[in-house]
């Protein structure tokens, strides 16, 4: 029903800035309130969510880890979710999965998303 495509990682330094991006698509993907989230997963490590935002944009939230440094922000237009990531540092380094659901609460971090995409990696030199 939704597809998510994801680009824009990366080898940066310590200090730098690189900006993701999820492409979505869906027969209804614009009729339905969907909820949209940035994870990201390094090796041995458990996915965390970084971000996330209400496709409309209204409502935003933050990991701990990443609050002053990264936004989440979208396209509606053309249905791109992007995720802006300044001040990167080495304990970055991982997996970044763009996610959506019908159901999950932006302000939950526990909520579940139904829809991914394949992932890109982002490696942050020191």
């Amino acid at each position: 029903q939704v597809q998510l495509v994801e680009s824009g990682g990366g080898l940066v330094q310590s200090g730098g800035s690189l900006r993701l991006s999820c492409a979505a698509s869906g027969r209804t993907f614009s009729s339905y309130p969907m909820t949209m989230g940035w994870f990201r997963q390094a090796p041995g490590k458990n996915r965390d969510i970084v971000a996330a935002m209400s496709w409309t944009g209204e409502i935003t939230n933050y990991a701990d880890s990443v609050k002053g440094r990264f936004t989440i922000s979208r396209d509606n237009a053309n249905n791109t979710l992007y995720l802006q990531m300044n001040s990167l540092k080495p304990e970055d380094t991982a997996v970044y999965y763009c996610a959506a659901s019908f159901i999950a609460s932006v302000l939950d971090p526990q909520s579940e998303y139904d829809y991914w995409g394949q992932g890109t990696q982002v490696t942050v030199s020191s």
